[in-house]
């Protein structure tokens, strides 16, 4: 008798963080990766901008878990998650960057194509500013980072993919070995702690 595999999931942040608070997503992602370890099948991408080359990446996925700056007409900083048929609405609902509408074609394009994943769900932070070229998340953004990381570990393990918090001061390996932490771009960006 065959063993059931275990359903490829993927945890994506999305988002530019060139622009404050549309980097949630990715921001979110990293804040997730280092606080917990996740099981062998589920897979981590900084899905940045880069809009319709996600697809393939969507169409592995059999389970979706998405990070993004959503403009659901809350408070500055506010939670929302959705699920299932619900995520394309909101993926597209008011338009605040060009990734946005690039990942609700994504969503249509895996659709249409037959590879659309059997879960998928949304992580959305309501944000404040996406105006300061080059700043970074604004305070009640940043402030749901460690709740958003936390809520994913709850979605993940509801999906049977439990996941580990790390011990504190483990060494985490970047997702890209260019990646740049949102402490070290704090850091390089202008203007900050004035």
């Amino acid at each position: 008798m065959n063993a059931k595999r275990e359903p490829k999931i993927l945890v994506l942040g999305i988002g530019n963080i060139l622009w404050a608070d549309e980097g949630f997503g990715v921001r979110a992602l990293e804040t997730f990766q280092a606080l917990y370890r996740t099981p062998p099948h589920v897979s981590l991408l900084d899905g940045g901008t880069q809009g319709l080359y996600l697809v393939q990446f969507v169409q592995e996925a059999d389970y979706l878990l998405v990070f993004d700056a959503i403009d659901y007409g809350l408070r500055p900083g506010a939670l929302k998650i959705v699920q299932g048929d619900e995520v394309p609405k909101f993926t597209g609902a008011k338009k605040m960057s060009l990734h946005q509408t690039g990942f609700q074609e994504v969503l249509s394009a895996a659709d249409l194509l037959g590879d659309y994943p059997e879960k998928l769900a949304l992580i959305g932070c309501q944000p404040l500013d996406l105006e300061d070229w080059g700043g970074p998340l604004t305070a009640p953004v940043r402030d749901q980072l460690l709740t958003a990381a936390d809520i994913a570990a709850v979605i993940l393990e509801q999906w049977g993919a439990p996941c580990r918090r790390r011990a504190r001061g483990e060494m985490v390996e970047p997702l890209l070995g260019n990646d740049m932490d949102m402490a070290s771009y704090e850091r390089l960006s202008p203007g900050l702690g004035e």
